[in-house]
């Protein structure tokens, strides 16, 4: 058996004796020809009841375009769609230097040189139109919206966006352990967001909030936050994409945002929420593979999908290779400064801040997983990285499970990670 681990998989070896059950996604559709389905997609728009438009009829009454893309850390298939959306909006009105590409780093590092070619994946798109990383940091190149009228969070938003005439954001849905799934609104907030923005929507009354979980936008303060911003700028419109657990393309759409974005939650939602009948001794899940587990920061979306179907005081294993080591300065801050406190003292420190501190969210995720069981972590964390990690390290992980084989006779091994949302058919906790 293989779960994911950087660009490759790694072998997981179950001992006789143990009693596995194997997570995965139903059988996905496979679209047999996608940049038919591109093309396709882009000439028949969600319908939103308003009219929809194709990407053609738009780029007429257009002069100018920003096409906004996530950044490194999602594997969405930009190859596919972003040649065909740029020659569409050029032979239609729009000229290449009034298209730009602006990569949602949110307040990510940027994605520049072989890492930019690697993530636009067409030489062509970045030899024709302009690219740019967004900074969150930057006063400048934001625009002030004032605030939300539900909960009063500032509204910056990158200029290259809101003042484009056309609008455009892509990305991929799937899970996302706060705002319910990924893609459409979330492209813009946090994607192309000023610092102000998300550290307010990140902050500790959002991120406790009993429906800022997986899979769910149902009263989800997130959800509903970007849902009234993307209102606020007058709207947007979008190409979502799913794939399969092979990264192979299953869906795509355009149109207008929430209607491109809902029409793909009802799609991936069949497919990545696994129920099951009962909790397990042992989960054993991974970070999702490259481009996710880069980081150690992102391997927490790991711990947190997969909580839901451990034993109270049972141990989550997790495969995650971090290549490029904890995360941000500000996330090993926080990361430091949990270890030093503890739990309890930690999120007290949270709870008084109308802004939070960069990535100390994850932090907090990385508690509500803590609080079910313990947490082991088979990486290539440094040892001084792994002293603030807050969890078990694992140097041999099928040891490690072989270890455990004699006192923990049942185990769930969830390959692709947070990819797949296991869920208790008639759960007895609600998430914290």
């Amino acid at each position: 058996m293989e779960i994911l681990y950087g660009r490759d998989k790694i072998k997981i070896e179950i001992p006789p004796g143990m009693d596995v059950t194997v997570i995965r996604k139903p059988s996905m559709p496979v679209l047999p020809d996608p940049k038919q389905a591109v093309l396709k997609a882009l000439e028949n728009p969600v319908d939103n009841g308003k009219n929809p438009q194709s990407l053609a009829q738009l780029a007429r009454n257009a002069s100018s375009a920003c096409i906004v893309i996530c950044d490194i850390t999602r594997p969405v298939p930009n190859a596919l769609f972003l040649r065909p959306v740029i020659e569409t909006l050029m032979s239609h009105g729009i000229p290449p230097q009034s298209i730009c590409i602006l990569v949602a780093t949110g307040l990510h590092r940027p994605n520049l040189e072989k890492e930019l070619e690697e993530l636009i994946g067409d030489p062509w798109v970045l030899q024709t139109v302009n690219v740019i990383n967004h900074d969150a940091r930057n006063d400048a190149h934001h625009r002030d919206f004032g605030k939300t009228a539900s909960r009063g969070t500032p509204v910056k938003l990158n200029r290259h966006l809101v003042d484009a005439d056309l609008r455009i954001v892509t990305g991929l849905v799937e899970p996302h352990f706060m705002a319910g799934y990924s893609g459409g609104r979330k492209v813009i907030a946090p994607g192309v967001a000023h610092a102000d923005t998300i550290t307010t929507f990140h902050n500790h009354a959002f991120m406790s909030h009993p429906a800022a979980v997986n899979c769910n936008l149902k009263s989800n303060p997130l959800h509903e936050t970007q849902l009234e911003i993307v209102e606020m700028i007058g709207g947007a419109f979008a190409i979502n994409t799913v794939i399969d657990e092979d990264r192979n393309l299953s869906m795509i759409n355009f149109g207008e945002i929430n209607a491109s974005h809902q029409q793909a939650v009802e799609f991936i939602q069949d497919y990545c929420r696994v129920p099951v009948d009962d909790l397990f001794d042992v989960v054993i899940t991974s970070g999702a593979g490259y481009p996710l587990d880069k980081t150690y920061y992102q391997a927490v979306k790991g711990m947190v999908g997969a909580m839901d179907i451990l034993k109270p005081g049972g141990d989550l294993i997790i495969a995650a290779q971090c290549s490029e080591g904890l995360g941000s300065p500000e996330y090993v801050d926080a990361q430091r400064r949990f270890t030093q406190l503890g739990p309890t003292a930690f999120l007290a420190s949270l709870k008084p801040k109308q802004f939070a501190d960069i990535d100390e969210w994850q932090t907090q995720m990385q508690i509500k997983a803590m609080a079910i069981g313990k947490i082991h972590l088979y990486s290539e964390l440094s040892d001084e990285s792994l002293k603030i990690t807050g969890v078990q390290p694992v140097n041999d992980l099928n040891t490690f499970i072989k270890n455990m084989a004699a006192s923990h006779p049942r185990v769930a091994v969830i390959p692709e990670g947070p990819y797949v949302i296991p869920y208790r058919n008639q759960p007895d906790r609600v998430p914290t």
